[in-house]
């Protein structure tokens, strides 16, 4: 996570060339061209600086290095597929940056117009999300323990805390058998939308059903949070709609994240906890 508010510092690389084969068309493929890239990483270098110890920072004769051989080695069509996955690279390799911003120049595009450049600019960052799991059929304490470990295998997330489980009598749909239910915090590299794709695989391997509205399931993953994003579609609502009258969600949520402030009620996770505690009793 980042450092509160606080803006993070930056190394930067600019316009790296670099000679590779992204392209369209088969003439590019075969012969070629220069690129450059220009790249921001943003992270934490006060103990570098304070320690003047390489092993504290990035090492930027390296970040180049590897920057050049991807590129040279991964082929693409499009500039911005270059770009994104260079982007991931850099920070699946580099686990102290928290964001990287590219340019990808393509100077000798084949454009029959006077040009200077063609580029494309992109950031990508690490999110922090919050999830709810639970499960209410078979072996729950497995079923739990199997969506953890499958979330724990993809790249793009890492599972930084876990809450306790609890059992918890279910909710809505009350005739069905008990819960239990906790909570993880995740670093992804994942959109929103693409975390939801992911949970609900995970939830569809481990044989979940979607037959009645709040109704039994092997094991149920949603997210609670993302950063502070807000964020209402058709797909998906964040914050999770309802959270701050679900103690199931909120218990094993403040076991992790008791501090973490709620972006549209303006409460933190312990504060709401407190509140639906009074009002239930």
């Amino acid at each position: 996570m980042e450092r509160g508010d606080l803006i993070l510092d930056k190394i930067c690389i600019r316009r790296l060339e670099v000679y590779a084969y992204h392209g369209v068309y088969e003439e590019e493929k075969r012969l070629g061209q220069k690129f450059y890239i220009t790249a921001e990483l943003e992270l934490d270098t006060r103990k570098a600086g304070v320690t003047d110890d390489l092993q504290a920072s990035v090492n930027y004769g390296e970040v180049c290095q590897r920057m050049a051989e991807w590129t040279k080695k991964n082929r693409r069509k499009l500039i911005e597929a270059a770009a994104e996955d260079l982007a991931r690279y850099l920070l699946l390799q580099y686990p102290m940056v928290r964001k990287v911003t590219l340019e990808l120049e393509k100077p000798g595009a084949p454009v029959p117009y006077a040009f200077d450049t063609v580029l494309v600019h992109i950031a990508r960052s690490r999110h922090r999300a919050l999830l709810g799991i639970g499960s209410n059929l078979g072996d729950r304490q497995m079923n739990l323990a199997a969506a953890i470990q499958l979330l724990d295998t993809v790249p793009d997330v890492k599972v930084l805390k876990r809450s306790a489980f609890y059992e918890t009598a279910p909710y809505g749909y009350t005739d069905q058998p008990a819960f239990i239910n906790g909570c993880l915090e995740i670093e992804t590299l994942y959109t929103p939308e693409e975390l939801l794709v992911l949970l609900h695989d995970i939830e569809h391997k481990l044989g979940r059903t979607r037959e009645i509205h709040w109704g039994p399931r092997t094991v149920d993953l949603d997210i609670l949070f993302y950063d502070d994003l807000i964020l209402d579609t058709p797909d998906l609502q964040i914050p999770h709609i309802d959270l701050a009258n679900r103690e199931f969600v909120l218990k094993p949520l403040s076991d992790i994240a008791g501090t973490f402030r709620h972006p549209l009620l303006n409460q933190t996770v312990n504060e709401l906890l407190a509140v639906l505690k009074k009002k239930n009793k």
